[in-house]
């Protein structure tokens, strides 16, 4: 979250080390630790997806909302049950940007490197279902250098929703992976090292996120003047676009994505889904 929605004076010195990202797409699963009940019993850090991956990886937070690609990366660890950050059919928030109509056209693709999920998802796609491999070339995230010598990109998270389309083609990662497997994705999950603390462990996500997504509408109040959006377009985003819970649908769509993922050489084997 913002700044104004994290007041780090609340952070506790000597609580569980947590690391996420404040994209609004996170926002309802970090209230609860921010501004609701659970405000001033963690250390919080706020860092990209790829960033909290590798706090989490180096021992510097014990918990992250981590891309979900990394569970498969990161030898030990655990994965918090039934809390997500995923959608059913159309994300809005991880895009592939182009001035090509089709996809097909496309050669040279740059990718978010803030993004590790979300390339592996978009490289899955183009091997397994266009049967394309086009070059990959991480960037950071802006979308008039990307596309400068690039024929497309990927972007994520808030600036994938406040970006200019005009004559730009954007094409939805989650309606494409809805598309051609008839499943949601998931994007993000919590994930606990081994050796976290068991401050750490006791953790109740499931109600944190509850918590969060009771408070939907003063999300809203934060978020409305940062991005630059209307207040209906958030509501529906919330709402509507991003699943914050995994039910079975979702289970078989992020089952299937590690499965694709090792069949692709994105990851190194297959390790079974650990929960906490």
């Amino acid at each position: 979250m913002p700044e104004s929605v994290i007041n780090t004076q609340l952070n506790d010195p000597n609580g569980p080390r947590l690391a996420a990202s404040t994209y609004l797409n996170s926002a309802p699963l970090l209230w609860s630790f921010t501004r609701g009940t659970r405000a001033g019993t963690v250390q919080f850090s706020d860092a990209v997806p790829s960033a909290c991956a590798d706090q989490l990886r180096s021992g510097l937070a014990e918990l992250a909302l981590m891309p979900v690609i990394e569970y498969q990366r990161i030898p030990n660890g655990a994965i918090v049950p039934d809390v997500c950050v995923g959608s059913r059919e159309r994300v809005r928030s991880v895009v592939l940007v182009t001035g090509a109509s089709d996809l097909s056209d496309l050669r040279r693709i740059a990718l978010d490197q803030s993004s590790r999920t979300s390339a592996a998802l978009l490289k899955i796609i183009f091997r397994e279902f266009l049967g394309m491999d086009p070059e990959w070339r991480p960037r950071s995230p802006d979308i008039p250098q990307m596309l400068e010598d690039n024929d497309a990109a990927l972007v994520i998270g808030d600036p994938a929703m406040t970006f200019d389309r005009e004559g730009l083609n954007v094409f939805d990662l989650a309606a494409l992976w809805r598309k051609y497997t008839g499943l949601g994705f998931v994007f993000a999950m919590w994930m606990v090292i081994d050796d976290a603390s068991s401050a750490a462990r006791q953790i109740d996500f499931a109600d944190a996120r509850d918590e969060g997504v009771s408070r939907i509408e003063q999300i809203i109040d934060v978020y409305e003047p940062l991005l630059g959006l209307a207040r209906e377009e958030l509501q529906t985003y919330l709402y509507e676009n991003i699943s914050f819970a995994l039910d079975g649908e979702m289970q078989a769509g992020l089952e299937l994505y590690f499965k694709l993922a090792h069949k692709h050489g994105l990851i190194p084997d297959l390790k079974p889904m650990v929960y906490i």
